[in-house]
């Protein structure tokens, strides 16, 4: 099943991208959820992400950026669950930074998941949905011009 979300931010693409990092990372962590960073090597092939997420049900996460990328229209890199929390069976997240001009850019993200049978795929949709739509307005006030860098 497929998640997309896309939101309009201020910066050059580039510039923007190179703030993917783990700072960013934790001000992404979605409302109402305990999670740790356990490891954040980066954001190019071959970097992986860690998260240990805490509360009622515990468990783990862990995925490897399998692809990265500049040209002259946009940047990205692609992150592959490794570890995954059940019922999750595999997740596939592209995150694209498209130049829209020189002060301003568009955030992609291209969620692929799965889960071990399509009834679960479908309750847990409405889950990442609400994981993941907040960060429209952390992208926005993240990447404000008025943000200390």
């Amino acid at each position: 099943m497929k998640l997309r979300f896309e939101t309009i931010v201020d910066g050059y693409y580039k510039d923007v991208m190179h703030r993917f990092d783990r700072k960013l990372f934790e001000a992404l962590k979605p409302p109402l959820v305990d999670f740790e960073v356990v490891s954040f090597t980066g954001s190019k092939t071959g970097d992986h992400v860690h998260l240990k997420f805490g509360g009622l049900v515990s468990f783990e996460w862990v995925s490897e950026i399998i692809d990265h990328g500049t040209n002259a229209e946009a940047t990205y890199f692609i992150d592959q669950g490794t570890k995954l929390p059940f019922p999750l069976k595999s997740w596939h997240h592209q995150h694209i930074v498209e130049k829209i001009s020189s002060n301003q850019s568009k955030i992609v993200d291209d969620i692929d998941f799965k889960a071990s049978n399509r009834i679960l795929t479908v309750l847990i949709y409405p889950m990442l949905y609400l994981g993941f739509k907040p960060r429209s307005k952390i992208y926005k006030r993240y990447f404000s011009s008025r943000e200390i860098r």
